[in-house]
């Protein structure tokens, strides 16, 4: 089942792929965003997770938190996604838990755009090729914007595989008075 703005996620309680603790409660009072991915040598996940760390210090500078999980056991995290050095926690979900807890889902359409096309050639062009596939290949992500106070403020279901919340609306997310 999909979440919704106003509702409250279902905790995530992990080990990001580094062994350290990563709890969604534990975060309460500060935004958050809370990206799903597909496996961790997709190249438009690896394309997209370069930009979400690109923009990291100014985020954090502003408080937001984020957490990234991937559908891949840790071994492929660090061989593939991790190498990028992210600043914050990439969690891995060999066994789809927190997938099926916040209604993420796999479609085959979700393949098949000019859209994705451009962004896996973007991708290639920036040394992302793809390598073992972990996990469901049709998976589309979806990003959760979680207010301070624990609630979401912003659910994005991707509708293809590239189909993430936009770097923009993040950015004038945290601008906006709620956070």
């Amino acid at each position: 089942m999909r979440l919704t703005p106003g509702s409250q996620p279902p905790d995530l309680v992990a080990t990001d792929f580094l062994g350290q603790p990563v709890n969604l409660v534990a975060l309460r009072g500060a935004p958050v965003l809370l990206s799903f991915y597909r496996y961790a040598s997709c190249p438009v996940c690896n394309f997209r997770m370069r930009a979400i760390i690109q923009h990291y210090p100014e985020w954090s500078g502003q408080g937001l938190h984020v957490v990234s999980v991937f559908q891949s056991p840790v071994e492929s995290i660090r061989q593939y996604v991790g190498r990028q050095d992210a600043p914050f926690p990439i969690v891995a979900d060999p066994d789809l838990t927190h997938y099926r807890r916040f209604g993420v889902e796999a479609r085959w359409r979700g393949l098949f755009s000019l859209g994705v096309a451009i962004t896996a050639l973007k991708a290639f062009r920036s040394g992302f090729l793809p390598g073992r596939v972990d996990g469901p290949f049709e998976r589309t992500p979806a990003d959760f914007l979680i207010a301070p106070d624990g609630r979401i403020a912003l659910a994005h279901y991707g509708a293809n595989i590239d189909d993430h919340i936009p770097i923009a609306t993040i950015t004038q997310w945290l601008k906006a008075p709620q956070n």
